[in-house]
């Protein structure tokens, strides 16, 4: 079976509450909404929105972080910016 891999996360920032600006090595970028977790379970940590702005991308991860505690798949991202599936994105390959 094929190893499926996809582009590196290159740049993340935070624009507006709970909304990033990413951008993917395959030239992919634009705007993540993440309102739908905010407040949820360690979400908690955006309640203050000064923690939310302080978004990075993990040295050894690639993911997007906030903290120990929380990341963020940065793949999960890409098939969201791009509106597919793992299944259809494999499919592409």
């Amino acid at each position: 079976m094929e190893t499926i891999t996809f582009p590196d996360l290159i740049s993340v920032k935070a624009i507006e509450p709970y909304i990033l600006w990413v951008e993917y090595s395959d030239g992919t970028s634009g705007k993540v909404d993440l309102s739908h977790l905010a407040g949820r379970g360690v979400f908690e940590y955006w309640n203050q929105i000064d923690n939310f702005n302080k978004v990075r991308i993990g040295k050894e991860t690639g993911a997007l972080e906030w903290n120990d505690e929380i990341d963020i798949c940065p793949d999960s991202v890409y098939l969201d910016l791009k509106q597919k599936t793992f299944e259809d994105y494999a499919q592409d390959k």
